[in-house]
């Protein structure tokens, strides 16, 4: 088979508040796109939350029938989702609760050891250390020289990610939905990084679009280290944040009107006052995994914010509105990123706060969100008793759940990464 290649892309100076067109040439109204950017396990649990409270708070806006979804990573999974109908509350019953059902998603397949990468690494340690000894006895280099080319026999990951296209494309193998990006109402597009040139791959663009879309989401989130890279094509892919956060120009260049963009991660303020200020130490003193989480953070976030001022520039014609956490809230800082034990919690969580967001920013977002028909639910806004998930209770789990999310504990102890509610 032949390597994917991007179609060229629409011209930015194309007008941003165009409308869409029915087959019949006539506009339908506002374009509306969404964004979503990665952050594992818990940027999905979050992003889960957020969606379900938009879902519940915008008047005139299904999230089900935007124009245009581009995803990054975990956010993949999430656009995808979405643009195969899969509802906000949905997406909350299959990937939040522990109920059974058909699309119920167990945590266990995303931790199983990539023995297969193991297996052909190990094959080349023969090989590689003979010819290091080769280099340092016979041709005279030295010692770090000779051995530094054993890095070929350490693994590209630890764990097996052929689960994560498995596991989606039974999901999206069910009745009234599909793989296949050409078959979707609207586009989708999934953002990965080919390894070998760096550049940004958009899967769902024309000459990407005959790759599954689940095998898309799996080379989308394939992070470095954590998983290895996805061979598609013949060519190698790896996480789509190594390039952006959120690849918002795929859908600007078309000219969408409002753009709604997810991120999960944020820097934290570790010394900010007020009510989101839970009294932690210093980050210092939760040791590496600590100072790791607030370094990439900030890393991640710096880039966003320089695309969106950018977006703001190239776009004036188009309306951008940014939902992410605050960074004086503890809670998502603290939380163990691959712990699902707290993931109920942390939906719910998310869920209020992008509620009380919402409220905060009511001046503001009014009238932006109007231009594209859109309208606040200022009842569903200030109802006290609006939950996302009504039962206080963890549910029942198997005795694979219950050695699973033990294990996990286990590790977070180990890691040093303090737990909610301890």
């Amino acid at each position: 088979m032949t390597t994917p290649r991007a179609a060229h892309p629409v011209p930015s100076s194309l007008p941003a508040s165009r409308p869409a067109k029915s087959r019949s040439g006539k506009a339908t109204g506002p374009r509306i796109a969404l964004a979503l950017a990665g952050g594992g396990p818990l940027g999905a649990i979050y992003e889960i939350g957020a969606l379900c409270a938009l879902a519940d708070s915008l008047n005139g806006l299904d999230l089900n029938r935007c124009d245009h979804y581009v995803g990054v990573s975990a956010g993949g999974f999430i656009a995808a989702g979405l643009a195969n109908g899969i509802t906000p509350r949905e997406l909350c019953e299959a990937f939040i609760e522990d109920r059974s059902g058909r699309d119920n998603f167990d945590p266990a397949w995303l931790l199983k050891p990539a023995w297969g990468e193991l297996a052909s690494r190990l094959q080349r340690v023969p090989g590689l250390l003979g010819s290091a000894l080769w280099a340092w006895g016979v041709q005279g280099k030295t010692f770090t020289n000779a051995f530094e080319r054993l890095g070929a026999a350490l693994p590209t990951g630890v764990l097996d990610n052929e689960g994560i296209h498995h596991q989606i494309e039974r999901l999206f193998s069910r009745p009234g939905r599909t793989n296949d990006f050409r078959q979707l109402r609207a586009r989708l597009t999934l953002v990965a990084t080919q390894l070998d040139t760096g550049e940004a791959a958009p899967f769902g663009k024309a000459g990407w679009d005959h790759v599954p879309i689940s095998r898309a989401i799996q080379a989308s989130a394939a992070l470095p280290g954590l998983f290895p890279p996805v061979e598609i094509d013949g060519e190698h892919y790896v996480d789509g944040a190594l390039k952006k956060t959120l690849h918002a120009t795929v859908a600007l260049d078309e000219g969408v009107g409002l753009l709604l963009c997810l991120n999960p991660l944020v820097p934290f303020r570790a010394h900010a006052v007020g009510e989101h200020a839970d009294h932690i130490p210093a980050l210092v003193d939760g040791g590496f995994p600590a100072v790791m989480s607030q370094t990439f953070r900030s890393m991640i976030h710096s880039r966003l914010e320089l695309g969106m001022k950018n977006y703001e520039r190239l776009y004036p014609g188009s309306d951008i509105v940014l939902i992410e956490p605050d960074q004086r809230d503890a809670k998502l800082f603290t939380a163990n990123t691959f712990s699902y034990r707290q993931r109920r919690e942390l939906a719910e969580h998310a869920f209020q706060q992008t509620r009380k967001m919402l409220r905060e920013r009511q001046p503001e977002l009014a009238p932006k969100l109007a231009r594209h028909g859109v309208t606040l639910n200022l009842a569903s806004l200030r109802s006290p008793d609006l939950r996302l998930v009504n039962e206080p209770s963890v549910p029942a789990q198997t005795a694979l759940g219950r050695q699973l999310h033990a294990t996990l504990d286990d590790l977070q102890r180990h890691l040093g990464t303090p737990a909610l509610g301890r």
